[in-house]
């Protein structure tokens, strides 16, 4: 039987969840900050209401589209080389069983275990599973749960869109007089959301998180709004 402490991450699709997790938190946080700074610097230029709206929709679809894909090839790419790397230890696993356990039971003895102790455990791990004993050890990768290239990209895809809307609807609905405002406090509000669920899920400082979500965000549209007003003073 196990035996775990509350409060450590002890689970089994640990990597898979974290996989999830930073996905889904850059997601929502370039949709808040990429759509707002587009929006906002739009709003500086112009108060015709349609343009922003226009500006602000073709900044979330393509801001959307652009993090499912970067996330889906990212992912790939790492899955691609567990593979390959899992590949190349089963190929050895095959030919060269017995420098392979020697291998993993030197693993053992760097770790701390004795010479004799480390030999045992090494040769009953490789009775038991040879690959995972070997590519947990030697690779850090759990065969059974490599990461999902689609659910990064889906949950970037949804992250992205939902964070993105925020800032879209809290622009595009008040009047001319208080939109920026509206903005800049939904923008504030989900900035703090996304950084103490990431904390959270995280195990990580929540103050650190939000101070961090919101520095950067504020510090976006502060300096896409004054290009836009800039740029309307300029061409108006």
């Amino acid at each position: 039987m196990s035996v775990t402490h509350p409060g450590e991450p002890h689970h089994a699709s640990l990597g898979e969840r974290l996989n999830w997790l930073r996905a889904g938190v850059l997601g929502a946080n370039d949709g808040i900050v990429s759509v707002a700074g587009v929006a906002v610097g739009v709003a500086g230029a112009t108060p015709d209401r349609s343009a922003i709206v226009v500006a602000g929709v073709a900044a979330l679809v393509a801001g959307a589209l652009s993090m499912a894909g970067g996330e889906y090839v990212s992912v790939s790419t790492q899955r691609d080389t567990e593979q390959a790397a899992l590949r190349l230890e089963k190929y050895e696993l095959e030919t060269m069983p017995e420098a392979e356990e020697k291998e993993l039971a030197g693993i053992y003895e760097e770790k701390g275990l004795s010479p004799g102790l480390a030999a045992e455990v090494a040769h009953e791990l490789t009775e038991n599973d040879a690959l995972e004993a070997h590519a947990e050890a030697e690779l850090g990768i759990d065969p059974d749960d490599l990461t999902s290239p689609w659910h990064a990209a889906w949950a970037s895809l949804v992250a992205f869109t939902v964070g993105g809307l925020l800032p879209l609807l809290a622009i595009a609905l008040p009047g001319v007089s208080v939109r920026v405002w509206s903005c800049a406090a939904a923008v504030v509000v989900g900035l703090v959301l996304t950084g103490v669920v990431s904390a959270r899920l995280g195990n990580a400082d929540v103050r650190r998180a939000v101070l961090r979500n919101v520095g950067v965000g504020a510090l976006t549209m502060l300096v896409t709004y004054l290009v836009g007003v800039l740029f309307g003073v300029t061409t108006g």
